[in-house]
């Protein structure tokens, strides 16, 4: 048998000439087959860029994403910057370091890390390792779930870490925290974070469409703080002039949105609207339900013939704030209750003060004894 016919129809043209093949048993064939394995391997670090020697990703890392750094490795000397391949940086975060592409974060210009590392970086300055400490206050494991969002524009909330801790970093990221980024095992903590963002976008919406009118009516009127009361849109308030309801509140107003009643139904959303209140800066902030008259029922007649009117009373959430600025200065009158310093006796208050002595040092210091009573008659002379 010839040797085209051995080895088949890789002798007619078809055998590929970078791949030959070679007999196992062969101690040549095995050294040309290394030594092709070789000039492969610098074929591709040459295509893919230079290889860190002394690392090895971590096994659960997939390639080409940010890959937390180990303590292998040495640190520059002299003060010089530490240079990564493909120009990566090293991220500092909670003591644990991170080897990631500044193109991942470029890509993402309205986060802050997007910020950070645009062109020029004017915003951060390594340190003497040529580091960047980064995310203060913010754990490594939260750090490292928020960092998937720039490679696949996802996070995954770990077991270990509550939501509302990956939700304020990624506040303080500027990281996207919605439906549509964050994935989590605890559904009911993902709603609450929900819940509370939808919360603040609809009652600053109510704030400057229904609550802010009638602020700067009391405002105008002089006042320095506001009552509101919230009614359903059908709520019918019917007041008898000649005997109105006694109001606790002179200037109550009300306002009509059954959308804001509702809003209030939820004592998480108080504390919402409460909190945005805060940061614009009311005072005196009280959120509650109280009764409301809506209509007069009757009128009797009380003993002595005054008349005693009795309304209708609703129960409706009610808001009240304050924008007074010397709130801290009292208004009134106030009487404490102190021990008097007066004395009214004019023999205590000339006489010199009383001295507490020591009770051994008071019986050495006791005046002697008087002389025995003399006679009469030795008085007289």
């Amino acid at each position: 048998m010839s040797d085209s016919q051995a080895i088949g129809p890789e002798a007619n043209g078809m055998l590929d000439q970078r791949r030959p093949f070679f007999y196992p048993d062969s101690s040549s064939d095995t050294e040309e087959y290394r030594r092709d394995t070789e000039e492969r391997r610098k074929r591709l670090s040459k295509r893919n860029g230079p290889v860190i020697r002394g690392r090895m990703p971590p096994k659960n890392q997939s390639q080409g994403g940010p890959t937390p750094s180990t303590s292998t490795q040495e640190p520059p000397r002299n003060g010089q910057k530490s240079q990564l391949i493909d120009d990566r940086i090293t991220l500092v975060v909670d003591n644990t370091r991170f080897v990631v592409d500044p193109a991942q974060f470029t890509a993402h210009p309205n986060t802050m890390l997007g910020r950070m590392f645009s062109s020029g970086i004017e915003f951060t300055h390594p340190n003497e390792r040529g580091e960047y400490e980064v995310a203060e206050g913010i754990s490594a494991t939260v750090f490292r779930a928020i960092l998937e969002y720039y490679r696949g524009g996802t996070i995954r909330c770990p077991p270990t870490v509550s939501v509302q801790e990956l939700r304020e970093a990624c506040d303080y990221l500027l990281v996207p925290f919605d439906a549509n980024t964050v994935r989590c095992q605890n559904l009911r903590g993902l709603l609450h974070e929900l819940s509370n963002e939808g919360a603040r976008r609809q009652f600053e919406s109510f704030l400057e469409r229904l609550i802010l009118p009638l602020m700067v009516e009391s405002a105008e009127r002089g006042d320095r703080e506001c009552h509101v009361v919230v009614l359903l849109d059908d709520d019918a308030v019917d007041w008898d002039e000649q005997y109105p309801p006694q109001m606790g509140d002179e200037y109550s107003q009300t306002v009509l949105s059954t959308p804001l009643y509702r809003f209030f139904k939820y004592i998480e959303n108080r504390d919402v609207a409460k909190q945005v209140m805060k940061e614009r800066g009311l005072k005196k902030i009280r959120l509650g339900v109280e009764g409301y008259p809506t209509y007069k029922e009757k009128v009797r007649k009380r003993p002595g013939g005054r008349p005693e009117v009795i309304y209708n009373y609703v129960q409706r959430p009610f808001i009240h704030m304050s924008w007074e600025k010397e709130e801290a200065k009292s208004r009134h009158v106030d009487f404490q209750c102190f021990k008097s310093k007066s004395v009214t006796n004019l023999a205590e208050a000339t006489a010199d003060p009383a001295i507490e002595l020591e009770p051994n040092r008071l019986r050495e210091e006791e005046p002697p004894e008087p002389p025995p009573d003399v006679a009469p008659e030795e008085e007289a002379q």
